[in-house]
């Protein structure tokens, strides 16, 4: 990346663009970890929110790991980074295991995940061609929100083991509590978060008692990280966006507004003073589509407006978004009146799924307090 003179000011930059509130991050970050270091379980973040070697560094433990990603450009950009413990959490294809074994011929320790025989064949084969066994780590469904193998499926979980173990390693098993982005209360928050490890428990206790070691029982959602009660027999937890928070997860309750901490910066470029409009410059393409708050009690449109500061505007949400235009407005039932906001003045939005809006930009402009730029850290996509 080019080099990028250092702004003084959110006042000085192009919009939109992306701002990251690097002291809320750190208390974010801190948060968790505390609270899994209570409960004797270490954690092994997902670096798919950030997407970022700065934002990495900090929520890793050391710089070599552990980690979890999403994406083979994810593993790749992070290994070159010096991260050598890396889950890739999202099933594996044929396709993918050349890359596998290129970054562990490079040292990487880098683990993959499957949920049926078929992947475990291939994987096996592909490990006694290269004379190197890769492991894997079998995906269970805890929740019924996506793939997975169900815990007490003793004969297939078996299955894929045996296919696997011909040439590969089983590393342990691993979830994803997914549903858990739809509970609401502390109490639901809790049960799926035992639901979780119950899931991946049981599955273990299964694959033992069928003569197989299973040495990793991982989970991980932000909703079930931070509520989680007991974590016996769970040996690592995974989570991701509560480096950022974003609406969707202060609408389940898992954190306030005052913890978010990033938003899109934009500035006013006109009003529609019948229709209680005012534009800016921020429309889906440096928000996103993602409309996750519309099926909570809050419906936060395309994102909740503040200040350069980072306080809410009361009710003022981004209400419709085009492709570069969004649209202001007092969501439906206000009794507040709209904000003065001049041409030219600017606002941050808080965005409905962090993931989704900080994947529309290629850096995060750091601030620490105030509208004082501190750091330009770049970020990257692709698969």
């Amino acid at each position: 990346m080019t080099h990028i003179a250092l702004p003084a000011s959110l006042h000085d930059l192009p919009t939109p663009c992306l701002v990251l509130d690097g002291a809320r991050m750190a208390r974010n970050i801190d948060r968790l970890r505390d609270r899994l270091a209570q409960r004797g379980v270490p954690l092994r973040p997902h670096l798919k929110t950030g997407k970022s070697i700065e934002v990495a560094r900090r929520m890793m433990t050391t710089p070599e790991g552990p980690a979890t990603v999403s994406t083979m450009e994810e593993a790749r950009r992070f290994a070159a980074a010096g991260v050598s413990d890396i889950v890739y959490a999202v099933g594996i294809t044929p396709a993918k295991l050349p890359d596998v074994l290129a970054l562990r011929a490079q040292g990487v320790d880098l683990a993959i995940l499957l949920d049926s025989v078929e992947q475990a064949v291939a994987v096996a084969e592909v490990s006694r061609a290269a004379g190197m066994a890769i492991p894997a780590l079998i995906e269970i469904d805890c929740d019924g929100h996506r793939s997975g193998v169900q815990p007490g499926d003793r004969d297939r979980l078996c299955a894929i083991a045996t296919a696997l173990t011909q040439g590969g390693q089983l590393r342990g098993v691993l979830t994803h509590a997914g549903d858990s982005y739809g509970a609401q209360g502390e109490e639901a928050l809790r049960a799926a978060a035992e639901a979780e490890r119950l899931a991946v428990v049981t599955a273990a206790q299964n694959l033992r008692d069928g003569g197989f070691a299973c040495p990793a029982v991982s989970v991980g959602s932000t909703p079930t990280a931070l509520s989680a009660v007991d974590l016996t027999g769970v040996t690592e937890v995974r989570a991701g966006v509560f480096v950022f928070f974003d609406l969707v997860m202060a609408g389940i309750g898992i954190c306030s507004h005052a913890e978010i901490a990033l938003s899109v910066l934009a500035t006013v470029i006109g009003h529609q003073e019948d229709k209680g409009w005012i534009l800016v410059d921020a429309g889906w393409m440096a928000l996103s589509r993602d409309r996750g708050t519309a099926s909570q009690a809050v419906d936060q449109g395309y994102g909740l407006v503040c200040d350069l500061s980072g306080r809410p505007f009361g009710d003022l949400i981004v209400a419709q978004a085009n492709q570069e235009h969004g649209v202001l407005a007092l969501r439906a039932g206000s009794s507040e009146s709209l904000p003065s906001l001049a041409i030219g003045d600017r606002v941050r939005i808080f965005p409905n799924h962090a993931c989704a809006t900080a994947a529309q930009h290629d850096r995060y402009h750091v601030v620490q307090a105030g509208s004082d730029v501190q750091a330009i850290w770049p970020r990257f996509g692709g698969w």
